[in-house]
Formats: C-alpha cells, structure tokens, sequence
C-alpha cells in the first residue's frame, strides 16, 4: 500500500547524486536499536543483521545486564549513545540524531523484529517511497506475539487514523519503520536536549506514543509512505515493557492530539493565505500546545480569538498613539 498525497516534488537537499551514467548506488543504511537490559537478546539481534550496514546505532536506557559491553563484543564498530530521558521515544530521537547514514531503520532489540527484513524496507525507499511502514497484516505479514486484545485496540486505533487522516495504514502500532534522514525533521520529534520532568514522568512523545506520533506526521505531510509486510516474533528472553491500557491511552490522546494541531495548521495557512499581497500585518504565531491533558487541550478555538483580540487591541493602541 502507497499512499500518492503529494502532487508536487520535494527539494532533497544533501542528498548523495550518482554521477550521470554510472550505476545506482545502493544507500547508506544506519540502524537504530534502543535498548534496556538486552544483554541476552542482542547476540541473535546482531547476528541477523544484514551485511554492509553503514553504521548500527545502540540506544541505551542505563542497562544495568551489560547490554553495552555485550553489544561492543559482538560488534565493535557499533556507535553506543545514552538516552537523554527515559523512554522509547527518546531513545529513538536520540539515536536519529546520532545516524550519518543516507537512510535510517528502527528495530527492537528484543528479536521480535526480523533485522533480515531490512533489506526489503530499503528497496520501498529506492523504488520511490520516503517512508517504509512495516506492517504485520498486510499481505505477507504476521504477528506470533500481539494478543487478541491488543489485535481489537490496533484495529479500533488504525480505523480512528484512517478516518480523520485519509490514511489507508493496515497496523498503526508497529514501531519496524525505514525512512530517508531527510525526513526526521518532519516527524518534529522532543529535542533531546530538554531536561526531564522533576516529577519523573515523560515528556510527550518519550513513551510508546511515539510510532503513531512518527506515522500520523510523516502521512499528514504528503511524503509517500509505502507498507512493507513484516513478521513479529515472540521477544526471545524477557518481558515487555508494554502496558496494554495505559500505552493505548496514551495512543489514543496522541491521535485526538495530532488532528487538532493538523486543524490548528490549516487554520493558520488559510488565513495567511486570505491576507491581502503587501499587508504589513505583523505575523504572529498561534500558541497551540499538543501536550494532550494539558492547561490549553481542547482550546484551539479560544486560541485563535484570544490571537485575534490581541492584534485588534495592539492595532488600536498604536492608532491612540
């Protein structure tokens, strides 16, 4: 499944050109694996990895198994950087801002992700897509691990989406993805550098909430995503940190909290659109806060007018004075 949103080309600047008449070179692939006491599971992980990756990123959370030591033996020329907060959210911003590589993929460290699978992400990207969207049922694809229960939450959860994005996405939770580095500013990610919150929560975006956060930005703003059917296999040693109730709450907030700041976007470029050529109308930015729970959820509208009679206000000043 393509989805064609985008009728007009995109500037790909820094892109590597192939020189004219030479052969297509095939893209350098960064891999970004986040971990938390991973330790058992990573020698399969590495093992199945493709040969001729450009660089595998190891995102560690404070493992206390030896994860990092582990990962270091098996591979030595692994790039290990530590998470900034706590989350997988964070662990994947983190470890894309670590990639050099022309493309990126995400996988778990768990080997419920097939690493094996990577090339064929890759292909989607070179055959036209900017966004390579792993699907566990689409044609081809299958899950050993998801339960019944979690099956019927990702179904409700992809048809919201599909709804009220125009999307056609088969399984909106599943966190196997491949993408062009260019694309990472698009997904508009927590900057890593924010501290964490005293009272020891995450921020928006740190937790599980942060592939459906991933896919609904990439979709809403045109770039051609292309599903790639894939197997998730049961995690080999350990347990999950997935906590079915409390992380497909936070989807679900994620969902409602993306339509509005897609609502409060084209607000704002439709009126900027309708300002007569030439205004010296200052431009102000819109306050919208997408934290959803927080002091201005739900209050896009009050926003707007507040931005209105503010301006009127100022206007009027400036005539008094």
């Amino acid at each position: 499944m393509t989805h064609e949103r985008r009728k007009t080309p995109r500037l790909t600047h820094g892109r590597r050109r192939t020189p004219p008449g030479a052969p297509r070179r095939a893209p350098d692939v960064s891999v970004v694996i986040p971990t938390l006491n991973e330790a058992l599971n990573l020698p399969h992980v590495f093992e199945a990895l493709p040969a001729g990756l450009h660089q595998v990123v190891l995102v560690d959370g404070g493992s206390t198994d030896g994860t990092v030591e582990v990962a270091r033996q098996l591979r030595p020329d692994v790039v290990v950087v530590q998470q900034t907060r706590t989350g997988k959210g964070n662990a994947l911003a983190t470890g894309f801002a670590a990639c050099t590589g022309d493309a990126i993929a995400m996988i778990d460290a768990d080997g419920s992700t097939d690493p094996a699978e990577i090339h064929r992400f890759i292909e989607a990207l070179t055959d036209g897509a900017e966004f390579a969207k792993g699907s566990r049922f689409a044609k081809g694809g299958h899950s050993h691990d998801i339960t019944p229960l979690r099956r019927v939450g990702n179904e409700g959860l992809n048809f919201v989406v599909n709804r009220l994005f125009g999307t056609r996405f088969t399984d909106l939770c599943y966190g196997y993805n491949a993408f062009w580095r260019r694309a990472v500013p698009v997904m508009d990610l927590p900057p890593t550098d924010l501290p964490r919150p005293a009272d020891g929560s995450k921020l928006w975006g740190d937790g599980f909430e942060i592939e459906t956060l991933i896919n609904i930005r990439v979709a809403a703003s045109g770039m051609r995503v292309k599903e790639v059917s894939s197997i998730e296999h049961l995690r080999i040693h350990g347990t999950s940190n997935l906590d079915t109730f409390r992380d497909g709450a936070r989807v679900l907030r994620t969902i409602v909290s993306e339509f509005r700041r897609r609502t409060a976007q084209r607000r704002a470029a439709a009126k900027a659109a309708t300002r007569p050529a030439g205004s010296a109308e200052r431009v102000r930015t819109v306050p919208v806060l997408t934290v959803p729970g927080g002091s201005w959820h739900g209050t896009v509208d009050a926003l707007l007018t507040s931005e209105s009679e503010s301006r009127n206000a100022a206007d009027e000043s400036e005539i008094r004075g």
